[in-house]
């Protein structure tokens, strides 16, 4: 006969893995830091002297949405990588390629000051951060719930920068 657990109780939660929770938040902000060396002083500058279509958000939104994404990138990553980075390799993999992307646009739109060349490193992190969360889900199904803001900021980022591009030839 099958033993059952008594009602309302469950299973005692795993132990924080920290190492892993903090080398993940330090993975996504350097990342982040990257990035930022090319749109702090661009945005103000350069982006601000650009044509943007209505929908473009103010300035000041950028910064706590990133933030926030960072964070959640972290928790999501921490997540996989807590269940074994042996079974997980490929996940991992994938993230680091999206996240690597997300450092490269920085460089590619900010950086470079190129939109046409920010879109195409853009199109290719969104294609990173789906296979991403398609690989997370087989490994932690809230690791990729985790990824939802993020592809939908990025899918509007994309708008946003694709439009940029066209308003600023």
């Amino acid at each position: 006969m099958p033993s059952r657990k008594p009602a309302g109780k469950s299973a005692p939660a795993k132990a924080i893995q920290w190492p892993k929770l903090f080398a993940s938040f330090i993975a996504c902000f350097a990342a982040a830091g990257f990035g930022s060396f090319f749109t702090a002083s661009a945005i103000p500058t350069w982006y601000a002297a650009l044509s943007k279509p209505f929908f473009a958000p103010p300035n000041w939104l950028f910064g706590p949405a990133w933030t926030l994404l960072y964070i959640l990138m972290a928790v999501s990553l921490y997540l996989v990588w807590s269940k074994g980075f042996s079974k997980n390799r490929k996940p991992i993999f994938l993230f680091a390629i999206q996240l690597f992307l997300n450092a490269l646009w920085s460089l590619a739109f900010f950086g470079l000051r190129n939109p046409a060349a920010g879109f195409a490193v853009i199109v290719l992190l969104w294609i990173s951060i789906v296979a991403t969360m398609l690989a997370f889900k087989k490994a932690d199904k809230k690791a990729a719930w985790l990824l939802v803001p993020y592809i939908l900021w990025v899918s509007f980022a994309s708008v946003l920068n694709f439009a940029v591009m066209l308003l600023n030839p």
